[in-house]
């Protein structure tokens, strides 16, 4: 059971870095406790779907579009807050292979010894249907490094993978990679996240001031810097 006055946010892991920095000192400055819980969007709906809540939510804008209309969200509060593309990594020092053209994409994956994705993630879960449809899903998950969720490049670090694909954003939060680019479509996309208070929460005054957090300019400004596109107001 939580404390009294210590609310919790179930964020989507590709704000983590712009938060950690931006957004959470100001909170714990204010005297604001909060109860954080980081995960993909597909995990933080299993933990909804089985009781769990918290008071403020961040999740894709099609996730948070099926929770406002099962009455889980309220939706007068929803703000659009980022959109985040699809790209790889490599280790550091190592050579940014081809991806700026769709054919180019798929010799590079080809040409992996192993691609690292997330089974959990928005991202990962986009590029393993994307495979699929290209025909080539056999031959990469045959050598693939996927993980349930986390960090993709982290794989990259521990020697496990040689490219990592995620949400740009996920993958600058590693140190020790570089970022090679977007994957064209339909590799890659541009997924859009949205915030919003958990109806019926018990801090609303609280859970509010931390979404206005999520969308001032100096976290916008975070978001930028952290591979994000931020959705001006």
């Amino acid at each position: 059971m939580r404390e009294v006055g210590v609310i919790r946010a179930m964020l989507a892991l590709v704000l983590r870095r712009p938060v950690d920095e931006v957004v959470l000192p100001r909170l714990a400055g204010a005297g604001l406790q909060v109860e954080m819980d980081w995960a993909p969007t597909s995990v933080l709906l299993k933990k909804l779907e089985a009781g769990e809540r918290a008071d403020l939510l961040v999740v894709t804008a099609e996730a948070m579009d099926r929770l406002a209309g099962n009455g889980t969200i309220d939706p007068s509060s929803r703000i659009d807050l980022v959109r985040s593309r699809i790209g790889i990594a490599v280790p550091r020092g190592a050579v940014h292979p081809e991806i700026d053209t769709l054919e180019a994409a798929v010799q590079t994956l080809l040409a992996a010894r192993s691609v690292s994705y997330s089974r959990g993630g928005a991202s990962g879960i986009h590029f393993a249907a994307a495979i699929e449809r290209l025909g080539i899903a056999a031959e990469i998950n045959a050598r693939a490094t996927i993980i349930p969720a986390g960090f993709t490049a982290e794989r990259l670090n521990a020697g496990e993978a040689d490219i990592a694909v995620q949400q740009i954003s996920e993958l600058m939060a590693v140190p020790g990679v570089e970022i090679v680019g977007s994957l064209p479509g339909p590799l890659g996309t541009a997924a859009t996240f949205s915030g919003a208070l958990l109806a019926g929460t018990a801090h609303d005054e609280a859970a509010r001031r931390f979404l206005a957090l999520l969308d001032d300019p100096q976290t916008r400004q975070a978001y930028a810097e952290a591979g994000l596109e931020a959705l001006a107001p």
